[in-house]
């Protein structure tokens, strides 16, 4: 795509249009529903049948789960260098993540009564991992675990032989996954949300997945919690002259590998110049990649390329797109400033240093993050989304008394007297 400048009439115009998330095609919608009623009705039966129509894989159900023993023998499998890379992540996401445990707490409001907030652990949880992704079961269950969760579930898919890759088979029995099982796609969704005669129904569902599997959680969600629908990668990226055009390029190179085809890629620039030489390198760089092919399709169609005249426009393109990952490539001095005015991007990367790629698997932050513009009003998978709170309330007479007046006026405002006298009554008892 050509570069756009940010002062052209059209500009808004083909940003909205660029960013627009299609609606869900009704074949997808009517052939999860399909895939949905069979698990929820036939149970494992159903769940069998659509591994075989769907993904060609016959298993029967006592062949589903996947045993702690099964997943310990692929950690003694894997080349140690894997094995230490899988615990320094899930090392790094609790780390990060233990910051941000919410803490029950008491107080006195001005009643003087006692209020506060009590958090509990979720007691089951439901874990999506597509096909081989290593990281998404560290950056989910890792998280699970942290908040207490007694009960987590993973579901990923197998190949034709019943196999599961060793990195994911690893990173469960590592990141503290309870139970698992070798199937995805909408039937996984299925089995969480309705339960089978083998495998019991989740609380909430969590992780990323293909438009089928995201459509299911669309479909489930009030049987089931459901964290988020993250569909493609997102990656922006703003760049002045400081940016080095290899690191840039190879970060836009990286999100557009994912190869679903849907990925967006935006590169926000303050220089002519620089997106001139960011274009070179990817050039370059492309040729020895191992999915060249997938990157240039997302390039062709997914890549959108601005040139602006202040932080200020980048940071006004930032805020519209809210991209999933958001790159800073520029002079250091700008961070402070474009971090407090950018307030809807789910993951922030400051500098050249700061790949990407390092959020995806070993920074700290959950790598699940919203995408299509949700970010505007959602956030990246964090501890709270594995706990629900409960709040407290205690109050004495005396206490009470002191909220009458109020509590009679808005039971008399919205014609709910027995609310009123539910509080009246307490009073007029002498003991």
């Amino acid at each position: 795509m050509a570069d756009l400048a940010y002062k052209s009439r059209t500009f808004w115009g083909k940003l909205e249009a660029f960013c627009e998330t299609s609606s869900v095609p009704k074949s997808i919608v009517d052939a999860v529903s399909s895939v949905l009623d069979d698990v929820r009705v036939k149970g494992d039966a159903g769940v069998a049948e659509a591994l075989g129509r769907i993904d060609g894989v016959s298993l029967k159900s006592e062949q589903f789960p996947i045993s702690r023993a099964e997943m310990k023998a692929a950690v003694k499998r894997l080349p140690k260098s894997d094995v230490d890379a899988i615990k320094h992540s899930v090392a790094s996401v609790t780390e990060f993540h233990r910051h941000a445990l919410p803490k029950s707490w008491t107080a006195k409001n001005a009643h003087g009564a006692t209020i506060g907030e009590r958090f509990y652990p979720l007691g089951r949880v439901g874990l999506y991992i597509p096909r081989d992704l290593v990281s998404t079961v560290v950056m989910t269950a890792s998280l699970a675990k942290l908040a207490g969760v007694k009960e987590i579930v993973a579901f990923t898919p197998c190949n034709s032989e019943g196999k599961v890759n060793d990195g994911c088979l690893a990173a469960m029995y590592l990141s503290g996954v309870t139970e698992a099982y070798r199937f995805g796609g909408i039937m996984a969704v299925g089995a969480m949300a309705y339960g089978t005669e083998t495998i019991k129904p989740a609380l909430k569902v969590y992780g990323p997945g293909n438009a089928f599997v995201v459509e299911a959680k669309r479909q489930v969600y009030g049987t089931i919690g459901v964290d988020l629908l993250p569909g493609p990668s997102e990656l922006l990226v703003i760049a002045d002259d400081h940016a080095d055009p290899e690191f840039v390029a190879a970060d836009l190179l990286a999100q557009a590998e994912h190869g679903s085809g849907r990925e967006k890629i935006f590169l926000v620039s303050l220089s002519k110049d620089k997106t001139k030489a960011i274009r070179a390198a990817m050039r370059e760089q492309m040729k020895t990649l191992s999915r060249k092919d997938a990157i240039k399709a997302v390039l062709k169609d997914g890549l959108m390329s601005v040139i602006v005249d202040t932080y200020e426009d980048a940071a006004k393109v930032a805020n519209y797109v809210a991209p999933e990952h958001m790159e800073l490539e520029v002079d250091p001095k700008q961070f402070s400033k474009l971090i407090k005015s950018i307030t809807t991007a789910g993951a922030i990367m400051q500098g050249g240093w700061s790949a990407t790629a390092l959020g995806d698997f070993v920074a700290g932050p959950s790598h699940e993050l919203p995408t299509g513009r949700s970010g505007q009003c959602y956030s990246g998978l964090q501890i709270s989304d594995f706990m629900r709170r409960s709040s407290l309330v205690k109050y004495s007479k005396a206490a009470l008394g002191k909220a009458a007046s109020a509590v009679e006026a808005f039971a008399r405002m919205e014609g709910l007297d027995a609310h009123g006298r539910s509080v009246s009554v307490r009073l007029e008892r002498r003991s």
